[in-house]
């Protein structure tokens, strides 16, 4: 079996590490992939929005599945171009992308569905989004794809004001619309849920750590680290959010005429009231792929054929490894801002074999080194009996790695180990 993986970032490199595990061996393919995913997969240099040209790759290269990484390629409706030629690809079309590629849109979903969320109103312009504020902190959230970096918490009126001004006047993305949304308090969870247009098979629950800096401070990243599991969220509230999220978005989608196939990633706010949803994404999140996937003990390559086809994945059970699973994210000098390139990346041959290391922002030099191309460069994930365990086996890894301007945050899953102990 031939199964291409779409992407080049950290969560594209776990889904290829996470399909070679797979009793059936397939042969992975990705594009346009990265140094490290071409240790582990045939790359072709062929880019994320170039629909056209994915689905010859797919023609040509006789692929059996397509998985599609990033939400990009799914909002501009590359499922629907592969589904036209008769392939089988995991994740969703075009329109029903569209509940990532526009926060009213999901907005609009959760009303529809009764799916408890903040509250909120989409304004077009400064004064309007101004004159929405109720109360401060509030959430400003640019409508359409912003990388991970279109959310603003804005705790008085000045910094609101300069956040409408970036994404309306300014239009840092592009042109758009805003949400200004209800501030919610609590513990945030990402729950990732399998669906196949009827029915939605939740995975192991993550946390994820969206500010550059120890402590929850700083701007918002695409992503600084990961674990799983959760503490704290048992199978029953994991039950409870597949019931009240995951399955009503599924039920109305279809309703809608838009059966959602692939991942439906909720990313949520556990509130003293209850969950709630922040945002949704079509696709696996990064990092919390990388973490989730290594305790996959489940054949990924069935799982996601039976969600792409007529299959369906009615009785499937997943199976989990009992390991606490910690990603720490090393970045680039300068990042969320900027981004560093050419800075040689040494170490890496250092790392034990037993911790994952995804590539996200690398690059190959002529002369072989690997060397920094982005913002997020590398993922290091380590397993462990415990949140302890796993949490030393990845920052004793990721201090193996170094480059100019390396940035990590040093918390990620403290929190849980404090818990545990």
């Amino acid at each position: 079996m031939r199964v291409l993986v779409v992407g080049a970032g950290g969560r594209e490199h776990a889904i290829v590490r996470a399909l070679q595990r797979s009793p059936q061996a397939p042969e992975v393919l990705a594009a346009p992939g990265n140094p490290g995913i071409a240790k582990d997969a045939t790359t072709f240099d062929v880019g994320v929005e170039d629909i056209g040209a994915l689905a010859n790759l797919v023609e040509h290269e006789g692929v059996d599945l397509t998985v599609v990484g990033p939400e990009a390629p799914l909002v501009a409706g590359l499922t629907d171009e592969l589904q036209t030629r008769g392939r089988a690809v995991f994740g969703p079309s075009r329109a029903a992308a569209r509940l990532e590629g526009s926060k009213a849109f999901a907005k609009d979903v959760m009303a529809a569905a009764a799916v408890p969320t903040a509250a909120w109103t989409p304004v077009d312009d400064v004064d309007a989004g101004m004159a929405a504020i109720e109360r401060y902190p509030v959430v400003l959230k640019f409508d359409g794809l912003a990388a991970g970096k279109g959310v603003v918490i804005a705790e008085d009126e000045p910094s609101a004001h300069v956040a409408l001004h970036d994404f309306l006047v300014e239009q840092r993305f592009g042109p758009g619309s805003v949400v200004v949304e209800e501030h919610l308090v609590g513990e945030e969870l990402s729950l990732l849920a399998l669906c196949d247009g009827e029915s939605a098979v939740v995975m192991a629950p993550a946390q994820d750590y969206k500010r550059i800096f120890d402590g929850d401070e700083g701007p918002n990243t695409g992503g600084m680290g990961s674990y799983s599991p959760v503490a704290g969220v048992d199978a029953g509230l994991v039950e409870q959010i597949a019931r009240t999220v995951h399955q009503p978005v599924v039920d109305e989608l279809r309703h809608r005429g838009t059966p959602f196939h692939g991942i439906l990633y909720a990313g949520l706010m556990l509130t003293a009231d209850g969950p709630r949803v922040l945002e949704f994404n079509v696709r696996f999140g990064d990092p919390e792929t990388q973490a989730v996937l290594p305790r996959l003990r489940t054949d990924l390559v069935d799982l996601l054929e039976r969600a792409a086809t007529p299959a369906g994945l009615r009785g499937a059970e997943l199976e989990w490894d009992d390991r606490w699973a910690v990603t720490v994210v090393l970045a680039s000098a300068g990042y969320p801002a900027s981004s560093s390139s050419g800075d040689v990346i040494e170490g890496l041959e250092n790392v034990p074999r037993e911790v994952e290391v995804t590539h996200a922002g690398t690059a190959l030099t002529p002369g072989g080194a690997i060397v920094t191309a982005g913002g997020r460069v590398l993922s290091v994930t380590g397993l462990g009996s415990g949140p302890a365990a796993a949490r030393d086996a990845a920052y004793a890894a990721a201090d193996l790695i170094t480059y100019e301007g390396r940035q990590l945050r040093r918390d990620i899953a403290l929190r849980a180990v404090e818990r545990s102990g």
